[in-house]
């Protein structure tokens, strides 16, 4: 009877942690991410009024794009379909066309100097992120959760 009750316990604290986790509030729209991150480049990069308008039509653009290729993403998935060799390759080759296209806008946008910080902005992100994908496939391996 005791074990029972100690399983009965651990189910249920069990469950109720995994639904905690899984929710973690009301996501921003796809305008609201592009202010908070128009206001951040500002702080950062010290932009003009014209420059925030203009980064503002980019990243509203972007942020859309990202919402709906999400949402196609998640559809596969649900139906579980996998990706063939092909469309990984058109998916990556795509995604690096928009990389070297919106560098290419940002460019323009930003002087020298703000360019500058900007790709070292880019940079340290990249940096970090391949970090957390070490440390994730690491944990992995171990047999540990993995923390998002």
């Amino acid at each position: 009877m005791k074990k029972l009750i100690l399983v009965v316990t651990l189910v249920v604290s069990t469950l109720t942690f995994a639904q905690e986790r899984s929710r973690k509030g009301e996501k921003l729209t796809p305008e609201q991410q592009t202010e908070l991150q128009v206001k951040k480049m500002t702080l950062e990069l010290d932009l003009d009024a014209k420059q925030q308008k203009e980064l503002k039509a980019i990243l509203l653009e972007q942020a859309q794009k990202r919402e709906v290729k999400i949402a196609e993403i998640k559809a596969k998935r649900e139906k579980e379909e996998k990706l063939s060799a092909d469309e990984r390759f058109e998916m990556k080759n795509k995604m690096l066309d928009n990389q070297i296209e919106h560098k290419a806008q940002m460019k323009k946008i930003l002087n020298e100097e703000q360019f500058k910080k900007w790709e070292e902005k880019q940079e340290n992100r990249k940096e970090k992120m391949s970090e957390r994908k070490q440390k994730g496939s690491e944990k992995r391996k171990k047999g540990q959760p993995v923390e998002k």
